[in-house]
C-alpha cells in the first residue's frame, strides 16, 4: 500500500489518556519518557517513535499498538 500526502498516521495518545483519566505528566512520570516527547507524539509532530517508546506507553495504557496509532486516510 503507497500512502499519498493526504494519508497520514495520527496518534491518539489524548483520546487514550482521557479514556483513563491521566494526563501526560502522570503518564511521562509512570513510563520514563519526557512529556516534551509525549507531546511531539500526541501532536503528531513525531517523524519516528522507538519500539520501546510504544512498548511503554501501551503497557502503561493497556492498549494495543492499534488503538494508539491510526492510519487516517484522506478526507
Amino acid at each position: 500500500m503507497r500512502a499519498d500526502e493526504t494519508t497520514t498516521i495520527h496518534c491518539r495518545l489524548d483520546e487514550l489518556l482521557a479514556e483513563r483519566g491521566m494526563t501526560v505528566a502522570g503518564l511521562s512520570r509512570q513510563i520514563g519518557i519526557s512529556q516534551v516527547n509525549l507531546h511531539v507524539l500526541k501532536n503528531d509532530r513525531a517523524r519516528a517513535v522507538r519500539f520501546s517508546t510504544l512498548t511503554a506507553i501501551c503497557e502503561a495504557l493497556s492498549c494495543q499498538v492499534g488503538d494508539l496509532l491510526i492510519l487516517r486516510g484522506p478526507g
